[in-house]
């Protein structure tokens, strides 16, 4: 929670997005999983947007009002139909994913970029002119950030998943870590 939690809840709760506002979460893995949590529990109306079926129940069960499969839809389109996101929380590290979203912020909306992407931005001057919009970055927070997190989680019953793993397994943990399919912290823990 003290790192990409506090990274999502301060990009959220700092963008131009209000209660009822459409708010996008791009990627539901490590920063999105509490991002979804974050924004639904800040009163959003809230979009996850991962590629394929498999993480729409997850999504739903995060608290994800709406769930977009970017290989199956246009999701810029689909969110324009639907008066375009006030802010899309972009997570993955897939640029081009990344990039396709810009055209479906609503005038005046944010792409909050918190995940690093694997190449740059792509972006096209009249998506950003015409749209009034913005790109911004957002790095994490600082130690009060941190402390407004963790209120705001226990207060709201945000969580981190984890997948807990015995110290004698740490090997296989991280293994799995890097396999990408832990759900969505691993967690060495000692026998008490």
């Amino acid at each position: 929670m003290m790192c990409a939690g506090v990274t999502v809840f301060n990009a959220i709760r700092n963008s131009n997005a209000k209660a009822g506002d459409l708010v996008a979460v791009q990627g539901i893995g490590g920063l999105g999983h509490l991002a979804v949590q974050f924004c639904k529990r800040m009163g959003f109306v809230t979009a996850a947007i991962s590629g394929g079926s498999d993480k729409k129940e997850l999504a739903t069960q995060l608290g994800a009002d709406l769930y977009f499969d970017y290989k199956q839809v246009n999701v810029a389109a689909e969110l324009l139909k639907i008066g375009g996101a006030k802010a899309i929380v972009a997570t993955s590290t897939d640029a081009q994913s990344i990039s396709d979203l810009i055209p479906g912020l609503s005038t005046n909306g944010t792409l909050l970029v918190v995940g690093l992407p694997n190449g740059p931005i792509s972006v096209r001057a009249s998506d950003l002119i015409l749209g009034r919009r913005q790109i911004l970055g957002w790095p994490g927070g600082k130690p009060t950030d941190v402390e407004d997190t963790i209120k705001f989680a226990l207060q709201t019953g945000v969580k981190s998943v984890v997948e807990k793993f015995p110290l004698d397994k740490a090997d296989e943990a991280y293994k799995h870590m890097l396999s990408n399919k832990a759900r969505f912290r691993v967690v060495i823990v000692m026998d008490q």
